[in-house]
């Protein structure tokens, strides 16, 4: 059996993304079969989904390619179970690497996900500022 590795597009969308992230999701995809859905975005691309009530602010670190979005694949947006052990593989593969991780289905990273006001299961970043 041949084990999931990045598409094409999936890979163009990881161009200018901040190589820890690259690396963390690099090792990912060995696990589990995931597609890239955004990686950097322009500001008005970020104001663009702020607009629509798609993101919560204007200074996400998608702008710096510090986040991406992602998704267990094939997508089933219904199935949170596959996002939630996603986004736990993912602060797992990062802490292993040394990276801290924050993802936006337990923006807190305390382990609690119904306190979460703003569900976006397929965001990961870096937290922190730049490198």
């Amino acid at each position: 059996m041949q084990m999931p590795r990045f598409g094409k597009r999936s890979k163009e969308r990881l161009k200018g993304v901040d190589s820890r992230l690259v690396n963390i999701l690099n090792e990912l995809v060995k696990i589990m079969d995931v597609t890239i859905i955004e990686g950097l975005r322009t500001k008005e691309r970020q104001e663009e989904l702020v607009s629509q009530g798609k993101s919560q602010t204007k200074f996400s670190k998608h702008i710096e390619g510090r986040a991406v979005d992602l998704a267990p694949y094939p997508i089933d947006w219904k199935d949170r179970e596959r996002f939630h052990y996603m986004g736990g593989m993912v602060r797992g593969i990062g802490k292993q690497m040394g990276v801290d991780v924050r993802w936006g289905g337990d923006w807190d990273s305390d382990g609690e996900i119904k306190d979460n006001k703003f569900d976006d299961l397929v965001h990961v970043e870096i937290r922190g500022t730049t490198q």
